[in-house]
């Protein structure tokens, strides 16, 4: 049996159409105008059990309104799903000691409370045994570097220590399911990448079944093998990541800054973006990215450069566009 199982899935809103002035607002009050919106649409798919899956598309598209789903959050209007063998929106004790939701962009720590207090809680809620907790709580601390701010104020932490700790908490009661939604939003480079390396490995390790939605693309091809792809609550493609990029993520974007501001032809290096004097944006493909970047720091004074994924919206678009 799959770990994760959804058939035909749907949540659906109805919201008030207010018609514009003064006169809609007085129509308003006697005879209402609803329309439907459908946050998802008849989703379909199942995860076997240590599968690490992207959940991608476009802001609105209906990512977190599935996962809020799958964790018993939200009903839904219609249709099934099955996560390890319950029910989630019957929100069973023992389901819900076997997942955990870590949403990017909601602080799910005590604000006022050192990290080691908001993590005992934690503790607390789950019954873990002390020993046990003092093991995980040492052991994940310190693959992600925050050893060293237990003892700090939550409110005190810089967004990257935070998002740290909010996995850690997610992590302490050893889920079998974990939902994570944009865990690195908002990070610089560095705690992306450490953040990543963690996952990775502690899925690898543990086996955890992983759905996982980002709008970066580096977070996709670190993690994922697979990716479900949504839009207007539907699902639009459900395959290896390895074709997607193949196909649709062709090229990459070169951004770099001169030590010396003059005009320069750049055409021959890729299609470019943007260009200015003392700096420049290229869309280069991917297979030249190397040679690219080689001739250019032999040829002008470069001070900086930088090499990133193309937005996932982009790649998203060319697929919706085919």
């Amino acid at each position: 049996m799959p770990t994760i199982e959804v058939r035909q899935l749907t949540k659906s809103y109805r919201t008030y159409k207010k018609r514009p002035g003064l006169g809609g607002a007085i129509r308003g009050l006697f005879k209402r105008e609803y329309e439907e919106l459908r946050a998802a649409d008849s989703v379909t798919f199942s995860i076997e059990e240590g599968e690490c899956v992207g959940f991608l598309g476009p802001n609105g598209a209906g990512k977190t309104t599935v996962l809020k789903m799958l964790s018993g959050l939200l009903h839904p209007t219609s249709g099934e799903a099955r996560v390890l063998g319950h029910v989630p929106w019957h929100r069973e004790d023992a389901f819900k000691r076997q997942f955990a939701l870590l949403l990017g962009q909601k602080n799910a720590l005590w604000w006022d409370l050192p990290a080691r207090e908001s993590l005992e809680l934690n503790r607390a809620i789950y019954s873990i045994d002390e020993a046990r907790f003092r093991e995980v709580v040492g052991g994940l601390t310190e693959l992600l570097d925050v050893k060293d701010k237990l003892d700090v104020m939550v409110r005190e932490l810089s967004l990257g220590e935070r998002m740290k700790f909010e996995l850690i908490a997610a992590l302490l009661h050893a889920p079998r399911v974990l939902f994570l939604d944009e865990p690195t939003i908002g990070l610089d480079v560095t705690s992306q990448q450490r953040v990543r390396d963690f996952l990775r490995e502690h899925q690898r390790t543990q086996r955890i079944t992983t759905m996982l939605t980002s709008h970066y693309m580096g977070d996709i091809e670190a993690l994922c093998e697979r990716v479900i792809i949504i839009d207007h609550g539907r699902i639009f493609f459900d395959g290896l990541l390895s074709s997607v990029i193949a196909k649709y993520a062709t090229h990459k974007l070169l951004s770099l800054t001169f030590s010396i501001g003059e005009a320069r032809d750049l055409a021959a290096y890729g299609e470019i973006v943007s260009q200015s004097p003392l700096s420049a944006q290229l869309r280069v493909p991917r297979i030249k990215v190397t040679e690219v970047c080689r001739d250019l720091l032999g040829r002008f004074p470069v001070s900086d450069f930088s090499v990133q994924e193309p937005p996932i919206e982009e790649v998203i678009r060319k697929l919706f566009a085919e």
